[in-house]
Order: structure tokens, then sequence, then C-alpha cells
């Protein structure tokens, strides 16, 4: 979970009733109550419209009440066993209706048979608000319970997911890697320490926690110690051609995004090919996302390995996708000479 200020209130189930979306929840909840017992009480008369409209006052003066009194509750109830919140804030619930019907009576309706708008006795005003309260409130903390334990889930399995997949991230150029750095412990032992450093910077990333994406920068960076390893291989066969553009601080991507389909570029497009080829990457701000592209020449002596892509493709979709939802987008374009990949990521902050 984000570590924020408001972090501790997130182990309570109840939402923040102060929030937009849960008071128009609530407004929403109230004029339906109010609707269905117009519609149950004198039905479609000729003073339903009435009716409705003093029933929907009524009814939304008690949800707005009782969820400005969850909102304040909130936080003191932070720590607390959900059995315990739960009863805490049923019996707030009824203790705020209970109060604004007797508010209702004494100053809504002061002088009896006056004209008075309530129709009904203090008791009977009292019971069957408290008897829809009880009834209404108690479904909506069971909904509130559930869709807690469902956004929980629904985040642990997320977690999870984002950890298998970076967990598959196991670049096959390892033992290549150890090979080349094993030739160069004898001819320059310099060379073959800085590669291994190199090598353990991108195995420690691996590692690292899947939740927080990490600044495009050092997402660069991870690319050029890949690349510091792979011209150990490849020598002049592989030329890198940068093209990166100003970028806003706000730009992040799941870490080891790039380096990926930096692999993939090298491994269908440079190493087939005796003469080589050089690998573009460029990023740039269209002033709403954040534009990364990758591309490679074609394999012009035999078949371009699409399935292979294919893989590392969806993985950093699927990373990209759980990080940024349908705001991110992954596409691949391939024309007679060159193959591009090209990421769409939004910007934070």
């Amino acid at each position: 979970m984000t570590t924020t200020r408001d972090t501790p209130v997130e182990t309570v189930f109840l939402p923040d009733l102060c929030g937009v979306t849960a008071l128009f929840l609530v407004v929403i909840v109230s004029e339906l109550v109010a609707l269905i017992i117009v519609i149950t009480g004198t039905g479609f008369t000729s003073a339903f419209y009435d009716e409705l409209a003093l029933v929907s006052f009524y009814t939304q003066w008690l949800g707005l009440s009782s969820a400005a009194v969850l909102c304040i509750a909130r936080r003191p109830l932070n720590g607390l066993k959900e059995r315990d919140i739960a009863v805490l804030s049923y019996l707030l619930i009824i203790a705020v209706c209970y109060g604004v019907a007797e508010m209702a009576w004494w100053v809504v309706n002061p002088v009896e048979g006056a004209g008075a708008l309530i129709q009904l006795s203090r008791t009977e005003l009292i019971l069957r608000t408290l008897s829809v309260s009880a009834v209404v409130g108690a479904l909506v903390l069971r909904y509130f319970y559930v869709q807690f334990h469902w956004k929980q889930r629904v985040a642990s399995e997320a977690s999870a997911r984002l950890e298998a997949l970076q967990s598959r991230i196991r670049p096959h150029f390892f033992f290549n890697c150890m090979n080349s750095i094993a030739s160069l412990t004898r001819s320059d032992p310099k060379l073959a320490e800085q590669a291994v450093e190199d090598l353990a910077d991108l195995f420690r990333a691996s590692l690292t926690d899947a939740q927080e994406p990490v600044p495009i920068s050092d997402e660069f960076a991870f690319v050029e110690r890949y690349l510091n390893i792979e011209r150990l291989r490849l020598g002049d066969r592989l030329t890198v051609d940068w093209r990166l553009e100003t970028l806003p601080d706000g730009a992040r991507l799941p870490i080891l995004s790039l380096q990926p389909l930096v692999e993939n570029a090298i491994y269908h497009g440079i190493e087939p090919s005796s003469s080589g080829g050089t690998v573009e990457i460029g990023a740039r701000f269209d002033g709403n996302r954040v534009e990364i592209t990758v591309s490679n020449p074609i394999n012009e002596m035999g078949d371009f390995k699409h399935r292979g892509n294919r893989l590392a493709l969806d993985n950093v979709e699927q990373r990209l996708k759980a990080h940024f939802g349908k705001a991110a987008e992954v596409h691949s374009q391939r024309t007679a000479q060159r193959y591009q990949v090209r990421l769409l990521v939004p910007v934070r902050g």
C-alpha cells in the first residue's frame, strides 16, 4: 500500500464519506428510499410529487447527517476490530436518525393541528424513522464491508500478479554474459569487474518491489547497463541511437519495462545479422502522455520471431495495464526495414 498521510484510515472498511463519490451514493440511496416510501404509502396519486419532495427532503437530511457523523468518526475508529467498527457505526447511524427525527418533530412541525407538515404522531414518526434507518443502515454498512474486502482481494491479486510478471524477467542472456565475463577476467579484469557490477544491478532491480513505478531516467540507466553487457558479446555489431527529449519529473514506468523490449530488439534484429545494426530508443512528451519507442532492423536472412517478441510485449503490456489501467497503451509495427514497439504511459504528479 502506498505510504501517505492517509494510510492509517485505509484499514477501516468505511469509505471516506466526505468524498464526492461516497456522498453521491448516499444521495442516491436516500432518494431511492424516499421513492419506495412514497410509492408504498400514497401511491401515484395527484399529491405524489408533493409527497415525494417532502419525504426526499427528510431522507436526504437523514442520509447526509449520518454520512457526516461517520466521516468524522472514521479516523477515531481506525485500529478497532471490524466487528466493533460495524457495531459502533450502526449505533451512530441509529443515534443520528433519532436526533434528526426529534429535530424534525420539534422544529419543522412545532404546532400541532395548524397545518402541520408531518401527519404522524411523534412516537410513530420516530419508530418509522428508526425502523427504516435500521434496515437501510445495515444494508449500506454491509455493502461497504463487502466492497472493502473485495478491493483488498483485488489489490492482493494484482500485487501477486505483478510480482509473478516481474519474476518472469529472467534475461536469457545471463549465461552469455557470464561466459563473456569469464573470458574477460584474464584479458581485461577491469572491464570484467564493470560487467559484473552491471549484471548485479540488473538482477538487483528485478528483485525490487514491483508495486512502485520508478522514474523513466532510472529505466534508461538500467537499459544502459544491459547494453554495456551486450556490447561485450556483440562489439561493433551493436549500435544504439538514443533519441531522448526532455521528460516531466512525474514520468514513471514499472521497473525493468524497457529492458525486455531492448533485449528483444537485439535478439531478433542484431544477433541474426552478421553486420549487426542499430537499435533506436526514443522518448518524448506530447503534453498528456510519454511516448517511448524501441525499434530494430529486420533480419533479412531469416524469419522474424514473432512469438518470442510477443511474449515480452504481453508481459510489458500487462504490467503497464496493472499500474496505469486503460491509459497505458502498447503498439507494435513492422515495416519493410524495421520493427518498432511504442509505449504510451500517462504522467502522474
